[in-house]
């Protein structure tokens, strides 16, 4: 498994991503927002250690059943998911998180009682998770470079018809119970909350194409946003 700790600078967060999360769209925020988000980025930068990882095994689709098996575990990860993974010789599962130090600060800010700041915490820790996972993403590009494999999308439990249960096989198969420091509960939420897991296909012959959003009905998707 290669696991990486990265920092916020690595991340190359840019001010409109964070706008977009916090629900500004194409637009600025006013004065005392961007106010709070600079000193909000002063405090998380000397703290901040994002962390990814990721194993490469190999696996099994079942396009009639819709099922991905891979290191004895059976997958049901919907129709949507199974065919974006077609053509795939090899499978990554990943995990990337903003970390548990930056869960320590979401929850200071909690008790303090700052909404604002709550907020703005809330939408900067979703970007840092997203980004952290763009950064494996390259990482595990350059990985498998020299097989001449490109990779798919990344997908996640809880999205595009794969129930977010599953989350349990998933950690199961990393060689940690707690990769990179994240730890599921019984019902599957991962802790540090500001976490992404999935799998991604590897391959010559699979391609990273644009997520399928209008094929899918879960209008709160933090893709659907993105798009």
């Amino acid at each position: 498994m290669l696991e990486r700790a990265i920092t916020y600078n690595d991340l190359c967060i840019s001010p409109s991503e964070l706008y977009e999360q916090m629900g500004y769209g194409d637009a600025v925020p006013d004065a005392s927002v961007l106010s709070e988000i600079d000193g909000m980025t002063a405090d998380v930068k000397p703290f901040l250690r994002p962390r990814f990882c990721f194993f490469i095994a190999p696996g099994t689709l079942d396009l009639e059943r819709n099922t991905l098996t891979s290191c004895g575990k059976e997958f049901t990860i919907g129709r949507i998911i199974a065919r974006q993974l077609r053509g795939s010789d090899a499978f990554a599962f990943f995990v990337a998180t903003a970390g548990v130090m930056f869960e320590a600060f979401q929850q200071r800010l909690m008790t303090e009682g700052d909404m604002v700041k709550v907020f703005v915490a809330d939408s900067m820790g979703s970007v840092i998770a997203e980004k952290t996972a763009d950064c494996m993403e390259e990482e595990l590009q350059a990985y498998i470079a020299d097989n001449g494999w490109k990779h798919t999308n990344r997908f996640s439990p809880g999205y595009c018809g794969w129930h977010v249960s599953q989350q349990q096989k998933l950690f199961s198969l990393f060689p940690t119970p707690a990769p990179c420091g994240v730890k599921l509960t019984d019902s599957s939420l991962m802790i540090p909350i500001k976490s992404v897991s999935g799998v991604i296909g590897l391959g010559k012959n699979v391609r990273k194409l644009e997520y399928t959003c209008g094929l899918c009905d879960f209008k709160q998707c933090y893709k659907r946003k993105r798009k």
